[in-house]
């Protein structure tokens, strides 16, 4: 007997040896077969899917779920488009809240708006209050005279921190805004924020994950650095998942701050970690630890990215470091002999060199064939660097849509002789490379059929095609965001395709993403979306759709999606 048969479905399992089905049968969390292996079993659910299209529940490899979550319950700035939209949300916030009360917002885009906004405008917006608003690309921020009396800056107290910057205007006077690690002075007079909130904010994200297909995430950094929300953060993740509002799969990347020298014996080789020997891994199919998060350098639109030529239009080229390169490279290889996968996060081609010759040091000393070690973002990569990706096995993890929301902003950044370098995903293919889909939600929107409409098409905001060469086909895209996002975090062998064996998460589509005009990719309406054979959105819709047998299995507080799922 099996648990759910969906029937009459045009399903694309992304699985080359029966890549078409109509038939699809879940049992124990489970896919246990296609068309005449489960046609005539009996179950205890029969949904007809009406010819809606089925593909394997989508991934995002690269995601801040509890930063996204928290941002959908602060201001939401996306939509200014000129300094004063700013000032005005702040003040209507403003008005609602106490004298002493913070007023926080995120998403801001100074390319937008044709700057950041200044100390002195949120201060009278927001009354004297402390206002701390968040760039969209979590690298900046812009906060009020009141936040930096409080974290020093403004009597000279406070040190501006190893790799940020506290900018100043011609004067010597502080702006307002704190460029990467100088938000640590903002960051330590707010946090950690309590667990029990950021399990809220996890819950209001992954129930927006659910409604857009997603399945399984990967979050791009815990604990502390840039973007930590708390030391305890893993807890947050424990209570949303006990609280059964965890609806997604998660791996936690552990941010490089959290990590500190161990004692273990000699011959383990593990010299840098968390206590007790925690490393990627660790953990069950729906939370466990990914790789270490190592930053390296800044933003390409902050101008703080370390690249071999200066951006155009600034004065430097060796960008912004998030530590000294060697300690980093020290780390890196650490973190390898250890036995972490890592993520280094590489906007630049220098950083990316960075990252490479660590990766390639780390092998040579301790090999560990098919690591997956990976370069977040992978933005700006020149020729000569590709086949360096290829030889040392390196993963590299693009955001597709970056190029519609930011592309116009990076493309002026890197002028038209190294445009072509930026997110380079047909090139990336065409080197034997695996490119899983993801986003850096909440830097752009995160809805993975965004993300594929932009791998096809490369169109940014302006209306410019960034780098015709490197646009993929409607199947790649799809393959992007379910098998090779699997790929990415070694899980090919239990999700992203709708294999018999393997876990039953997938999503009904109201049109076929590979068959839909390009442009149209984004429109596409999520049905329902089911993580180990049961529905986590769309329950209510697909009701009528079943036989009287039973309800369509929902997950819930009562029925987590994990309770039927093999480790």
């Amino acid at each position: 007997m099996l648990e759910l048969k969906l029937t009459n479905a045009r399903i694309r399992t992304v699985d080359d040896t029966h890549p078409h089905a109509r038939t699809l049968g879940v049992l124990g969390g489970l896919v246990v077969g296609l068309d005449d292996a489960v046609a005539d079993l009996p179950a205890t659910t029969v949904l007809d899917c009406g010819g809606a299209t089925v593909v394997p529940g989508f991934g995002d490899a690269h995601n801040h779920m509890a930063w996204y979550g928290q941002s959908l319950d602060q201001l939401d700035l996306t939509a200014a488009r000129v300094p004063d939209d700013v000032y005005g949300a702040v003040a209507k916030k403003a008005a609602t809240l106490p004298r002493d009360a913070w007023i926080t917002g995120s998403g801001y885009d100074d390319t937008v708006l044709g700057a950041h906004p200044h100390r002195e405008g949120l201060d009278r917006a927001g009354g004297g209050r402390p206002v701390w608003l968040t760039h969209r690309s979590g690298h900046m921020c812009a906060v009020s005279s009141e936040v930096l009396r409080r974290s020093g800056v403004l009597d000279g107290t406070a040190a501006e921190p190893a790799g940020g910057v506290v900018v100043r205007d011609t004067g010597g006077a502080p702006t307002g805004l704190l460029q990467e690690r100088a938000q640590s002075l903002v960051t330590e007079l707010v946090m950690p924020h309590p667990v029990g909130e950021l399990a809220d904010a996890i819950g209001r994200a992954s129930a927006v994950y659910a409604s857009e297909g997603l399945t399984h995430v990967t979050e791009a950094g815990i604990g502390a650095g840039l973007i930590g929300r708390s030391p305890v953060e893993a807890a947050a993740y424990q209570l949303a998942r006990e609280r059964g509002t965890l609806l997604t799969r998660v791996q936690l990347m552990t941010a490089a701050d959290n990590m500190h020298p161990l004692r273990a014996h000699h011959d383990d080789g593990i010299t840098t970690g968390l206590d007790l020997g925690l490393r990627t891994g660790f953990g069950d199919d729906h939370l466990r630890l990914g790789p270490m998060k190592i930053w390296l350098d800044g933003s390409l639109v902050g101008r703080t990215a370390a690249l071999t030529e200066a951006a155009c239009g600034h004065a430097h080229s060796a960008g912004v470091y998030q530590d000294a390169p060697q300690d980093l490279r020290r780390l890196i290889i650490e973190a390898h002999r250890s036995g972490w996968r890592v993520a280094a996060h590489a906007i630049g081609d220098e950083a990316v060199d960075l990252a490479l010759d660590a990766f390639a040091e780390a092998q040579r000393a301790v090999p560990r064939p098919d690591v997956r070690h990976r370069i977040e973002h992978s933005a700006v990569v020149r020729p000569d660097q590709l086949d360096r990706y290829a030889e040392l096995g390196v993963v590299p993890v693009p955001q597709a849509h970056f190029l519609q929301v930011i592309g116009d902003t990076m493309a002026d950044a890197l002028g038209p002789s190294r445009v072509d370098w930026l997110y380079r995903h047909g090139t990336f293919l065409r080197h034997g490379l695996r490119v899983p889909g993801s986003s850096d939600r909440p830097v752009a929107p995160g809805a993975p059929l965004l993300g594929m409409q932009s791998m096809v098409e490369r169109i940014s905001r302006d209306g410019r095609l960034l780098g015709a060469d490197d646009r993929v086909t409607a199947e790649q895209a799809l393959r992007a965001y379910t098998l090779d996002a699997a790929w990415a975090g070694h899980d090919e062998h239990r999700r992203g395709s709708l294999t018999p064996g393997k876990q039953a998460d997938f999503v009904l589509l109201d049109e076929d993403p590979v068959e839909t005009d390009g442009s149209r990719i984004g429109a596409i309406d999520v049905l329902a979306t089911f993580v180990a054979g049961r529905c986590v959105h769309g329950a209510t819709a697909l009701e009528r759709r079943t036989t009287p047998a039973g309800p369509v299995p929902a997950a819930g507080p009562e029925a987590p999606p994990h309770a039927r799922s093999t480790p």
